[in-house]
């Protein structure tokens, strides 16, 4: 018993196949097996390179440093003037605009604007509770000497900010530039970059200015250039202000030289949804600068700034060849190539003419009057099994003994 269980479990049993000699079908089956080959080799392993193990948890630091002067009302601006915030990190904004309101104190005084004009106290109460306001409405009616029209009364800072006055912007912004400071490490295969070559020279850098095509690798880059790049110009966003990203992409291939390891720079406008929208249109902040009279009295200067606002964003992926990915892929692509059988199989069975004869050269039903019948010891029963012929206990196949094999 022991030996008859060895030699049934070491034997070997192979799928019955069926050639089909069809032009159409045959031709169907070797276009559906070459495109199958044509996408892994070169959509899988060329183009996402599937033979690789990818790290794409990068670790990033990003520092900023604007240069430029120009001219705002008269009066010359530097970096400390225009940049906010002065620490030069991966999101900065550029003034362009600058509406300042100079020596408000606390106290009460008129509210700013045609929405809060009054004829009396019971007009202002309707506005008691709104936050668009400069300060707190009190409900009462400012008149003014010999008016019968007067406006809101408000607590808070006064004199309050009047932002509908127009100023011209600071046009000088498209020649300022901007120098990005970028290093990169991905942890898995502890591989550590920075955003311009080792072998430029602190002269060299000086000198230099981003271009797309004549020098990719410059860290230094004029705002004009990098608003044309996103279809965008200082005129346009100068009154407003905006949103730019710039997105640092580093893409490395480690199978490769670790010089290839190289950053891209793209440019977009962030905000470009809302361009034409006349809600929330532009970027503008407020900041305000306290000081102290002998006296006691608070007074502070405040500001309303209209700028371009830069997000510096750094996105990376690095591969390098790997077994386990590759036997994956590999695998996965043999078996894809089955598809065009499955396909074959679908058309001679449903479709093509004489699909019930390829059924029934490819399904052979057995019943269990046929399977005892070629166990009966008859000699003269067609179904007996000849001495020497045994019947497989797993598929019903039958193996064939040495003696009936050709001499």
């Amino acid at each position: 018993m022991v030996w008859s269980w060895l030699s049934d479990f070491f034997t070997y049993e192979t799928t019955k196949s069926v050639v089909v000699k069809s032009w159409s079908v045959g031709i169907i089956n070797r276009i559906v097996q070459v495109l199958i080959i044509a996408y892994f080799v070169g959509w899988v392993f060329i183009h996402e390179k599937a033979y690789q193990v990818s790290d794409t948890g990068i670790e990033s630091s990003v520092m900023t440093k604007v240069k430029g002067f120009g001219y705002h009302q008269k009066r010359l601006m530097d970096v400390a003037d225009y940049v906010f915030p002065q620490q030069g990190a991966a999101v900065f904004c550029i003034m362009t605009k600058l509406i300042i309101t100079e020596n408000q104190f606390q106290g009460k005084c008129a509210e700013h604007g045609e929405r809060y004009n009054c004829s009396t106290d019971a007009d202002c109460e309707q506005h008691v509770d709104s936050i668009l306001t400069n300060g707190k409405i009190t409900g009462a009616c400012l008149h003014g000497e010999g008016r019968s029209k007067g406006q809101c009364e408000v607590e808070g800072w006064c004199p309050v900010e009047n932002d509908s006055i127009d100023i011209d912007p600071m046009i000088d912004v498209e020649n300022f530039t901007i120098f990005i400071k970028n290093s990169i490490r991905f942890p898995l295969f502890n591989i550590i970059r920075g955003n311009f070559p080792s072998n430029m020279t602190s002269e060299g850098i000086k000198r230099c200015t981003y271009n797309t095509e004549t020098n990719p690798f410059c860290p230094i880059f004029r705002v004009g250039d990098i608003l044309k790049y996103t279809g965008q110009n200082v005129a346009g966003l100068a009154k407003k202000g905006g949103e730019v990203g710039i997105n640092i992409e580093w893409k490395c291939n480690l199978d490769l030289d670790i010089e290839y390891c190289v950053p891209k720079y793209a440019f977009t406008r962030l905000d470009a949804p809302f361009a034409k929208n006349a809600v929330s249109k532009g970027f503008n902040f407020r900041f305000a600068k306290y000081f102290k009279m002998q006296n006691g009295t608070e007074y502070r200067t405040l500001h309303k700034a209209f700028a371009i606002r830069f997000d510096v964003m750094v996105t990376g992926k690095a591969g390098k060849f790997n077994t386990i990915p590759t036997l994956i892929n590999l695998v996965a692509a043999f078996t894809s190539i089955g598809l065009g059988t499955v396909l074959c199989d679908l058309i001679l069975l449903n479709f093509l003419k004489g699909a019930e004869q390829y059924k029934a050269k490819k399904f052979e039903e057995v019943s269990e009057a046929q399977i005892e019948a070629s166990l009966a010891p008859s000699p003269s029963s067609p179904m007996s099994i000849k001495e020497g012929m045994k019947s497989s206990c797993d598929s019903g196949a039958h193996s064939l003994a040495a003696a009936d094999q050709p001499v």
